[in-house]
């Protein structure tokens, strides 16, 4: 039997709470969401379920599941609340402490199995893709920007899970690991098929004005950063056009930040970095916010400046609110002009 003290934060029937001050009043470890779900529509309880696992909570017994309390947990279950209660179900939000049957070091071990389950899930996944490039080259060369692709996600959903390994599971180094040798042996093989491959002859400064620059549709943070860097430094007549990644280019059309580009990654390098080897002048602004724009593409840290996160949240929600390239270019463009003021003038 599990016995806990509760102290309700957020019910319709509870006790009334200052929940404005209350935030900052939080003295238990625990906080408890309970409750109560009607059977149909079904597509609540997968949503309400979904929910529950994406915050990283774990079930302490039927419809009660426990964070750690926190002010983010807090917020966390009571906009989770408020789902329920929208939903025409009913819910209470508690701080607790476990008084008898199941121990804090009890209820910590919950969370540790649970982030090790996906952890393990990471390392699988993983694995599979290290033997996939350990085996016959010409196999899974062709196929190097979708294995590339799922790296990618593997380590987002990994970040995910580290963002609720509230107590530290024995898994994440395992998982950690494993990442970061499948991300040096793609990197690696994405070096020898550059040193492999014939490089093309770059077109002169000169011959790049008025041209139609081409680009994968579905535009980020390395193509609105090379448009930009493009329009204002070194073609202020280009026109933009957005294409399928299997796109045929025609005469006149100069490619960038897809397959096969005049201009695209090259070794460690990122499209923008590439497009800024083109200016004889060396501009320290521009140099910022290539490796701004390096870190947030590649994610390998090799920059690490404090203004990386900022601008890549930018850019993401110019991404999110935005469905259209030419809007995302408009409103990129934005932010990188003031960014390069900043630190044109800002910062001296």
């Amino acid at each position: 039997m599990i016995q806990v003290l509760l102290t309700d934060l957020c019910s319709d029937t509870g006790p009334a709470v200052k929940r404005s001050n209350h935030v900052e009043q939080i003295s238990a470890k625990w906080l408890l969401l309970i409750h109560q779900l009607p059977p149909k529509p079904a597509y609540l309880r997968v949503k309400i379920w979904r929910r529950l696992q994406g915050l990283g909570s774990v079930a302490i017994k039927s419809s009660v599941y426990a964070l750690p309390a926190n002010d983010q947990t807090l917020e966390d279950f009571r906009w989770l609340r408020q789902e329920i209660v929208k939903g025409g179900a009913d819910a209470t939000v508690c701080e607790a402490r476990f008084i008898d049957g199941l121990s804090d070091h009890q209820v910590e071990e919950l969370f540790n199995n649970a982030r090790d389950q996906d952890y393990a899930e990471v390392d699988k996944q993983t694995r599979d893709l290290l033997a996939v490039i350990s085996g016959k080259r010409t196999k899974w060369v062709d196929r190097l920007d979708e294995i590339a692709g799922s790296m990618r996600r593997l380590r987002k959903r990994y970040s995910a899970v580290v963002a609720i390994d509230f107590f530290g599971a024995n898994g994440r180094e395992s998982a950690e690991g494993l990442l970061a040798s499948l991300e040096t042996r793609l990197k690696e093989a994405e070096q020898k098929i550059v040193l492999q491959k014939p490089a093309k002859p770059e077109p002169a400064l000169s011959k790049l004005k008025g041209r139609i620059w081409v680009t994968r549709q579905g535009v980020g943070i390395d193509r609105i950063g090379s448009a930009w860097l493009i329009k204002r430094f070194i073609d202020p007549e280009a026109v933009f056009k957005f294409v399928p990644a299997d796109y045929a280019p025609k005469h006149a059309e100069v490619r960038f930040d897809m397959f096969d580009a005049e201009f695209t990654h090259h070794g460690d390098k990122c499209t923008f970095e590439v497009l800024l080897e083109l200016r004889d002048v060396k501009d320290p602004s521009l140099q910022a916010i290539a490796e701004i724009v390096h870190d947030v593409d590649l994610k390998d840290g090799k920059f690490a400046r404090s203004e990386t996160s900022g601008i890549s949240n930018l850019i993401a929600g110019i991404a999110i609110a935005h469905r259209k390239d030419e809007e995302r270019l408009r409103r990129g463009a934005a932010v990188f002009d003031d960014l390069y003021e900043y630190f044109r003038k800002g910062r001296r």
